[in-house]
């Protein structure tokens, strides 16, 4: 195994190489040849895809540019110190391609994928290979955790499954509240939330007074004028993070200017990526259709990246950014400074907005016990992501204590049960049929909002003045 096990890590680093901006034109590329589209047409679409996430890549690294150093710079006016240093994403993906289990995901979660349409159990096409990294991390903490690599590869392919049907499940409201036609989101750091905020949704329906306020962009914006347009409201959440990291006038200026400007332009660059990912959808749908035709509904599964630039969800990102830092402090039996995954709390935040319909003032309710639950999961998993690093020889940040985890994805709730159930643990075994209930509860008290049935008019109604 261990010479098939370097052939496939030296394929897949190669592969990796390219980055997503490169990969996703490609697999669409090949895809779309594969469903007899003219080359032309398929070579047009695929780089207008390409040169759409390059855009929205550009314009989410102004956020987390200035996002993140402001969020840095509130955590040290706390004078927090905590002996956990929050790596954030982006180490933590390249710690998981260089484990023993990541060689064998990307074909292995592909496998699963092509079976599961087959046996009509998906309607995902996850063409994301980059973010096959997260289905990785999941089967490498089982790893560690049991030290068997067959129950890695396990949980691997249990969390694929889930996050495909959860996508699934998403994808109606993905399409009409995002704008995102015939696309699913098959991000584990984002869909794994898509059913917790329905819940957190649910709860506040039942809670007089606060579920009267729905505070959304097109109602500030209604109710505003040109101060509720997006630009607008990024600009003074920027202004005000600024003041709160302690910043200068100028610096103050420039954060809110490229918020700003981030609110702005992120949802054009999201425009040409459909152009260009639109009609390879209808033409991939039409070859189905001929030849499969209960099989006219499959969605291209993407990076939750094109979902970002929705105002309501950069809002609530900045709304949470300082509240994350406070309750970091607060929380008795933390140890985890957050800093690296500060800046993409908007991934976090996009299934939780998705499910309140925009509502902003929802979404930050349900995220603050989703992020209290991140903080304990981070700190308790933190010996493992240790481990990993440790064993890729990951450069540790200088000054640390020589123990990092991961705010979001090392705290990402799915994945440390799936690593408690591999383990034995008697209550995350226990919670299987308890959250199998659970789930199954949420589908059906939500079915019409989830599948956009019309329901009959109320007057519980709602506004961002009430």
């Amino acid at each position: 195994m261990g010479n098939i096990s370097e052939t496939l890590y030296d394929v897949v680093q190669y592969i990796l190489g390219f980055g997503p901006t490169v990969m996703l034109p490609l697999v669409l590329f090949i895809l779309a040849l594969f469903f007899k589209i003219k080359p032309a047409k398929a070579l047009r679409s695929s780089l207008t895809v390409g040169i759409g996430f390059v855009g929205i890549y550009a314009i989410f690294d102004i956020l987390t540019n200035n996002v993140g150093p402001a969020a840095q710079a509130m955590v040290e006016q706390t004078g927090i110190n905590l002996p956990v240093v929050d790596l954030g994403w982006p180490p933590l993906s390249a710690i998981t391609w260089g484990s023993p289990i990541a060689p064998f995901v990307i074909p292995m979660t592909m496998l699963i994928n092509i079976i599961m349409l087959a046996i009509n159990q998906t309607r995902t096409v996850d063409v994301d290979m980059w973010n096959y990294w997260h289905f990785a991390l999941a089967g490498t903490l089982v790893y560690y955790s049991t030290g068997s690599f067959w129950l890695g590869i396990l949980a691997s392919a249990v969390i694929a499954i889930i996050v495909f049907k959860v996508a699934d499940w998403a994808a109606p409201m993905g399409e009409e509240y995002f704008g995102l036609e015939g696309i699913s989101l098959p991000t584990v750091s984002s869909i794994t939330f898509f059913p917790i905020g329905l819940l957190g949704n649910k709860i506040i329906d039942m809670i007089p007074g606060i579920r009267k306020i729905d505070i959304n962009p097109e109602s500030i914006q209604k109710r505003f004028g040109i101060f509720g347009e997006p630009m607008m409201v990024g600009t003074i959440l920027g202004l005000l993070l600024g003041i709160a990291a302690g910043y200068d006038l100028k610096d103050i200026l420039t954060m809110g200017i490229s918020i700003g400007a981030v609110m702005f332009i992120l949802p054009r660059m999201v425009r040409i990526l459909m152009e260009g990912l639109l009609p390879l959808s209808e033409a991939i749908k039409k070859f189905l259709n001929q030849r499969y035709p209960d099989r006219d509904d499959l969605y291209i599964g993407l990076d939750v990246a094109v979902a970002v630039g929705n105002p309501a969800i950069i809002s609530t990102a900045l709304l949470l950014t300082p509240i994350a830092v406070l309750l970091a402090f607060v929380l008795p039996g933390n140890t985890v400074l957050p800093l690296g995954d500060l800046a993409n709390l908007a991934v976090m935040a996009s299934m939780v907005v998705l499910s309140t319909k925009g509502n902003v003032f929802r979404a930050v309710l349900i995220a603050i016990p989703i992020m209290i639950g991140d903080l304990y999961i981070a700190s308790a998993i933190a010996p493992s992501i240790t481990g990993m690093a440790k064993d890729v020889n990951f450069s540790f940040p200088e000054g640390s204590s020589g123990m990092v985890s991961s705010f979001l994805d090392g705290g990402n709730p799915l994945r440390y049960w799936l690593v408690q159930i591999f383990d034995g643990n008697l209550i995350a075994l226990g919670l299987i049929p308890v959250i199998g209930i659970l789930i199954f509860w949420i589908y059906k008290a939500t079915y019409k909002q989830t599948h956009l049935i019309a329901e009959p008019s109320t007057t519980e109604g709602a506004s961002v003045h009430e």
